[in-house]
Parts: C-alpha cells; sequence; structure tokens
C-alpha cells in the first residue's frame, strides 16, 4: 500500500555525522576518528569533568530540587552567570541591565532563537558568515528566514586569515547588514584575527552600523583563559554598541548531550533590553515553551561557587593545553618525515580544529589506505589525536602529499 510519504526522498547524511558512521562501520584496529568536534582524552575517551559529577552529586542529593516547569527565559542564575562569563564581572552593559540573556538548547538553539528575533524585529535580513564556517550556520539562518551571504576569511595560499579579503567584503555589505563572527577558535579554519585585526574590524562594522552575532562555542577551550576568549567579544561591548552573542557550554565544560548555551542581546538601554527579552519570549514559546533544567542547574552550581569555578579553569586548562600539546607532536612528526611544504599552521592555528591544506583526494586516500576519518575539506579534530596515533596521522598525511602532490 503506498504510504503518503511515498514522495519523501532520503535527505543527503550530514557530511560531519557521516564521517563518525563511516567511522564506526570499519572493523579495522589501526582507525582514527578526526571528524567528531568533541574532546577525547589521551586514551581516546570522552570526559566528564571532575567537577561536572561533584555539581551533578550536589543537584541530585538536593531533596528541595523538583521538576517544575522553569520560565520560558530559563533559569535565572543561569542566565546571570553566564553573561558575567562572556562579558566580564565589571561589564558596564551588565551594571546598566541593557543585557537580555535567555537559556537555549546550546550553541545551535542560541542561534535559531537569535535569528528567529532578528527576521521578525531587525530592519536588515541579510547575514553575513565567513567562507568557509560551520555546516549548520548557513542552514540554521536560511531556516530562520535570513538571506545568507559569504565574506573572505580563510587564505588556502597562507593557511591563514585573508584579512584583505574581510575587510573588503564587510566594507561592500550593506549598511545594517548582520555579521556573524566566531568569538575564538573559527570552525573549521583554526585561525582568528589578531586583537589588532578585531580592533580594525570592529572599527569599520560600527561606521557601517553592521551588527555582530558572535557565536562563543569555544571560551575558555581556545587559549585555557577564559577572559583571553571573550576579548573580542568585550572589545565590541565596550563601545556601549549592541550586538548578538551565542553560548554554548558544550565544549568548554563537556556537557554536549545536555545541550546547555544561552543567547544575550547587548542593548542601548535597559528599557530595550527588557522589550528585546519579551519578545525573545514569544519566539522560544510555540518552539520548545521552556528549556530543560538539569545542564544549566551543573552550570550555576559550578559558576556560583569560587572553590567548583577555579577547579573548573584548572581542568579546562588541560584540555586546551593537551589539544596545543598534540598540535606541536604532530607538527614535530610531520618535520621528522620531511613531509613537503609549510606546516608551521598546525601549531598557529588555535582550538579543537586544524584545517590542514589536505584536498579532498587526499582525504579519501588516507581514509582508504590508512583508516583515518576526517571531513573532506581537509579538517581535523586535534581532540581526536593522541601521543600514540600521531605517529599514524603524520605517516598517512606524509603518504597522501608525496603521492598526490
Amino acid at each position: 500500500m503506498d504510504s503518503v510519504f511515498s514522495n519523501v526522498a532520503r535527505a543527503p547524511e550530514d557530511p560531519i555525522l557521516g564521517v563518525t558512521v563511516a567511522y564506526n562501520n570499519d572493523p579495522n584496529p589501526v582507525k582514527i576518528n578526526l571528524g567528531v568536534g568533541a574532546y577525547r582524552t589521551e586514551e581516546g575517551k570522552p570526559l566528564v569533568l571532575d567537577v561536572v559529577r561533584k555539581a551533578e552529586q550536589l543537584l541530585v542529593n538536593d531533596p528541595s530540587r523538583v521538576k517544575e516547569y522553569i520560565p520560558i527565559v530559563g533559569i535565572a542564575d543561569f542566565n546571570k552567570l553566564s553573561a558575567k562569563l562572556i562579558l566580564g564581572a565589571d561589564s558596564p552593559a551588565i551594571k546598566e541591565n541593557r543585557v537580555a540573556t535567555i537559556q537555549c538548547l546550546s550553541g545551535t538553539g542560541s542561534l535559531r532563537v537569535g535569528a528567529e528575533f532578528l527576521k521578525k524585529h531587525y530592519h536588515q535580513g541579510v547575514i553575513y558568515i565567513p567562507k568557509p564556517t560551520w555546516g549548520n550556520h548557513p542552514k540554521v539562518f536560511n531556516l530562520a528566514g535570513l538571506s545568507v551571504e559569504y565574506f573572505r576569511y580563510y587564505d588556502p595560499a597562507t593557511r591563514g586569515l585573508d584579512f584583505k579579503g574581510l575587510l573588503e567584503d564587510l566594507g561592500a555589505a550593506p549598511s545594517g547588514a548582520i555579521v556573524l563572527l566566531h568569538a575564538c577558535a573559527h570552525n573549521p579554519t583554526g585561525v582568528d584575527p589578531t586583537s589588532e585585526q578585531w580592533e580594525q574590524i570592529r572599527q569599520l562594522m560600527r561606521s557601517k552600523s553592521l551588527l555582530p552575532f558572535f557565536d562563543s562555542a569555544y571560551q575558555g577551550f581556545a587559549s585555557g583563559s577564559l577572559d583571553t576568549d571573550a576579548q573580542s567579544v568585550r572589545t565590541f561591548v565596550a563601545d556601549g554598541g549592541e550586538c548578538l552573542i551565542a553560548q554554548s557550554y558544550a565544549k568548554n565544560m563537556g556537557l554536549y548531550g545536555e545541550r546547555v548555551g544561552a543567547l544575550s542581546i547587548v542593548c542601548k538601554s535597559a528599557d530595550v533590553a527588557s522589550k528585546v527579552e519579551s519578545q525573545v519570549k514569544l519566539v522560544v514559546r510555540p518552539m520548545y515553551s521552556s528549556p530543560p533544567i538539569h545542564g544549566a542547574s551543573i552550570v550555576a552550581t559550578i559558576l556560583k561557587s569560587s572553590d567548583m569555578y577555579n577547579n573548573w579553569t584548572i581542568e579546562l586548562k588541560e584540555m586546551a593545553d593537551r589539544i596545543k600539546s598534540m598540535r606541536q607532536q604532530l607538527f614535530e612528526a610531520i618535520q621528522a618525515r620531511g613531509t613537503p611544504g609549510d606546516w608551521t599552521h598546525i601549531i598557529k592555528q588555535i582550538g579543537m580544529f586544524t584545517f590542514t591544506g589536505l584536498n579532498k583526494e587526499q582525504v579519501e586516500f588516507m581514509t582508504k589506505e590508512f583508516h583515518i576519518y576526517m571531513t573532506s575539506d581537509g579538517r581535523i579534530s586535534m581532540a581526536g589525536l593522541s601521543s600514540k596515533t600521531v605517529p599514524h596521522l603524520a605517516d598517512a598525511m606524509h603518504a597522501a602529499v608525496t603521492r598526490l602532490g
């Protein structure tokens, strides 16, 4: 019998999630998965932070905790502490009550809620996003009804920032356009502007009334310092102008599957912020009504306690340092093999990912011959590497470069 859905075509696999499926289906013991955007220990295992386990114990053992619905905007403490974490404890915007913060479903949910709000209440319907960017960005903004344009960002020749192209493209953008900026640890390239370049970007954007929408997925996870990784956002907030910030606790607290995030909208006045919050609630209510309790309670518990906060910063730095160490080890292994080309970008780039510069054919060769799984654009997750697997990856890269050029 025919289904009423007979005309539904099979959707293509998500390119990133598809890498993991292929990896899982490979029986070879030397296989490595470098596609996944999640931290792994030296043993290749997922990590739950000690401080997260401790916070969960406190929550579970508290008999006063109930499972009632929370407000549409989420847990008040979580929102207040999230804004403070990204903007800084002494932020004038917070002191003047100019920030509307809403608990959302991790980074993706925060971006989507922000995009829906902008579509309804902002005069410009176009958003400029970096080329390349995370694969989900264009989908999120398109589905919210914004039209997506790209600005130049990565220069394949230098495997660094195309700063001239970036300034030209933003300079040519229509006045008032929204611009998506990665707060730090640009995904997929690992290439970030310097603080001087951020200042030039800020001046250009403010002179053209371009509206910044920051995606902050890696605060503290990139450099190991929460303040350093928030600097780009704070530079824009310090000038008194407006912006949106999507925050995720997936990477920096390892709360991937808890889906914990926040959307903060920094406004010109407390009155505007209050009106903005009232309208964001109207976006959330018919979308998922109110957010979940558990993950945000873990975050609030940790951020509220100075002891737990300090323990978190130590564990966070350990994760960031392990990733930096993998960069160094991979770079040295490639140097030792005399692989043709300049590979310094591996140690210059920052955060979870390295944009290797390998092409699609080289990636396919490494998967087929060496059982190494990564996205076809040559992006590798440094967190998926360990001291034991670095030599195998370096061998594969050497073979791919020398045999396929």
